[in-house]
């Protein structure tokens, strides 16, 4: 009986039968110069991690005090709360506005492109100031009936905008900005005979959109807004000028009053790496889900 034929895969560097080494594994070349790289470079941050393990002045005894206190943990919930709401407005903003910079009409595409130009113009921290100061140019703000005179609600404008939605008016703001060109670039990623298919078949062009372009689109959309949202997560430190209660407000409020200011800033580092890795694997999973079919996401 004979044997089934190997595989391409099962052939691969296999020599053929009758060749003067068949038989014989093939092994690489050992490549020196590699190895010896990586062992300098392994000793370099050997070398880097005992010299910050030994330094007196990272004061570790402090870093544990408050890696895990009360008011560490509530600035990293403050901070992941303001790294939500600001995604999801982003996303759900950028939707809207990449479709508006797509549409035919004229006026959308402008307002569209005037709303880009500003907010990825003005700087985010002077946003923040601005949304955080918005009493001085707007005392008060009111609901009125146009061209009537008449006043439905009327409040103080510093008791309707805190810290906190001031805080959250220009992160999400901002990231639609940028939001609305990832999404663009998607969609026009997606091939237009995928459009003229759905209209001949007589799908409405929302749903064309959302269930036939926008999936496709999520493939090359996810990696670059994934990006977004460890940037944002970082982002939120800004919120500290006007006192956001976010990570970095916190700690800053206790080494403002201590002076340990190296060891509280290794803390906030701890926790921001940790919590950039942690949302790293939703981003590797929705890249699988809407890579699939393509090449294999590491």
């Amino acid at each position: 009986m004979s044997s089934a034929p190997a595989t391409p895969h099962e052939s691969a560097g296999r020599p053929e039968s009758g060749a003067p080494f068949a038989g014989m594994p093939i092994r690489p070349a050992p490549r020196y110069s590699t190895t010896a790289f990586a062992a300098l470079a392994a000793i370099l941050l050997a070398s880097l991690l005992w010299s910050l393990a030994t330094n007196h002045n990272m004061e570790w005894p402090v870093v544990g005090q408050y890696l895990f206190s009360g008011l560490t943990l509530r600035g990293v919930l403050v901070t992941l709360y303001l790294t939500v709401i600001a995604v999801v407005i982003g996303f759900a903003g950028g939707v809207v506005l990449a479709s508006m910079q797509l549409a035919d009409n004229w006026v959308l595409r402008a307002i569209a492109g005037l709303y880009t130009t500003i907010f990825r113009g003005v700087p985010l921290l002077v946003q923040i100031l601005f949304w955080g100061y918005l009493g001085a140019l707007y005392p008060t703000l009111a609901l009125r009936i146009p061209f009537t005179g008449i006043t439905l609600v009327e409040h103080d404008t510093n008791s309707v905008i805190g810290a906190m939605t001031a805080a959250i008016l220009a992160l999400g703001l901002n990231e639609i900005a940028y939001a609305a060109e990832i999404i663009r670039g998607g969609i026009l990623g997606v091939d237009t005979g995928q459009t003229e298919a759905a209209y001949s078949l007589g799908i409405s062009p929302r749903s064309t959109m959302s269930r036939i372009v926008l999936p496709q689109a999520m493939r090359t959309v996810i990696p670059p807004f994934g990006n977004e949202v460890i940037t944002m997560l970082k982002t939120t430190s800004l919120v500290s000028v006007i006192a956001g209660n976010d990570l970095l407000t916190n700690l800053q409020t206790v080494y403002g009053q201590t002076y340990q200011v190296i060891p509280l800033l290794v803390v906030a580092s701890i926790w921001y790496c940790a919590l950039t890795t942690i949302l790293g694997v939703p981003q590797r999973a929705l890249e699988r889900r809407y890579g699939r079919g393509f090449a294999t996401v590491r």
